[in-house]
């Protein structure tokens, strides 16, 4: 019998109709992933627990069963404005609303209800696991040199692990990505723009695997959304960061990346206060770290995504 080597792998993920009910995505549904960890089977480890006349290990009850998969997609636009990006389902999956503006643009806002979960086929090298009702949250991540990167942690139910053939794949809605720098990508906070060395923003979704009697389900309970900037520090004068952090000081947050039409990336968070700035200092140039807190202004609109 053949090896199974790691790089072999597809994986494809369609929106449910009905919560945990299978999608059967397609090669269409396919993902552009790196960076992957999956982890199977996690779950709960129960003992009996039980007192005998001799001793001994006497096995365990596997319990709250479920996968869990983590990986990076690269940020990217969709090649056309208007067009839904590959990872689309993903960010649909972590809590997100998608509206579709025809030529314009698609953006996508968080909702606290009527979330939607996908179904997923992870197949590696002749393995496939198969997970139902899908949820998860991500991190998004911006550095000068780097290519910016969704970084996604998904946990849905445990369906079956068979051996499969690996699936066609077709990757056509994503798009060669352009790393971070000057010309590509603009940061603006509190009113003007910075020169930074890194943006990330954490959706800071909870996703808790629910075993009820009657039910079972991965169900998103809560949503802190967080982020962080590293950036050129200044005089007082240009901005006094810990006068806006102690006067909790609200303000816009924009990072826009890419330049031409269908291959932008535009995060807006319109109401962002400021943590404890912290001092640090790259290439003996001083910086600081600036901890991001992103706050609803009139509910679920703390931050929007959009693809343009």
């Amino acid at each position: 019998m053949a090896m199974r080597k790691f790089k072999k792998l597809a994986c494809l993920a369609k929106i449910e109709t009905v919560y945990g009910t299978d999608s059967v995505p397609v090669a269409a549904n396919a993902i552009q992933l790196t960076d992957v960890t999956l982890t199977p089977m996690a779950g709960e480890d129960v003992s009996r627990d039980l007192l005998l006349p001799y001793l001994g290990h006497q096995g365990i009850e596997l319990t709250g069963n479920y996968l869990q998969l983590e990986f990076a997609v690269e940020c990217a636009g969709a090649g056309a404005a208007g067009t839904v990006p590959g990872y689309g389902a993903l960010l649909r999956a972590c809590g997100l609303s998608e509206t579709i503006t025809a030529g314009v643009s698609v953006v996508y806002e968080p909702v606290s209800a009527g979330e939607e979960a996908v179904s997923i086929y992870f197949n590696q090298d002749g393995v496939r696991h198969v997970a139902l009702g899908c949820r998860g949250t991500f991190q998004l991540e911006f550095a000068p040199r780097q290519i910016p990167r969704f970084r996604f942690r998904i946990m849905g139910l445990l369906g079956s692990i068979s051996d499969q053939a690996l699936p066609a794949a077709t990757f056509t809605a994503f798009q060669k990505p352009e790393p971070v720098s000057k010309a590509k990508t603009s940061l603006s906070l509190h009113g003007a723009p910075r020169i930074a060395e890194s943006v990330s923003i954490d959706l800071g979704v909870q996703i808790e695997p629910r075993f009820l009697i009657g039910d079972e389900r991965m169900q998103l309970t809560d949503r802190q959304s967080t982020g962080a900037a590293v950036v050129e520090a200044k005089s007082m004068a240009t901005i006094n960061w810990f006068e806006v952090a102690q006067a909790k000081t609200f303000g816009a947050l924009q990072v826009v990346h890419g330049t031409a039409a269908g291959h932008i990336v535009q995060l807006d968070a319109p109401k962002v206060q400021i943590g404890r700035p912290s001092q640090g200092q790259s290439q003996n140039i001083l910086n600081y770290s600036l901890p991001l807190m992103f706050v609803p202004d009139s509910g679920d609109d703390e931050l929007a995504i959009t693809i343009k």
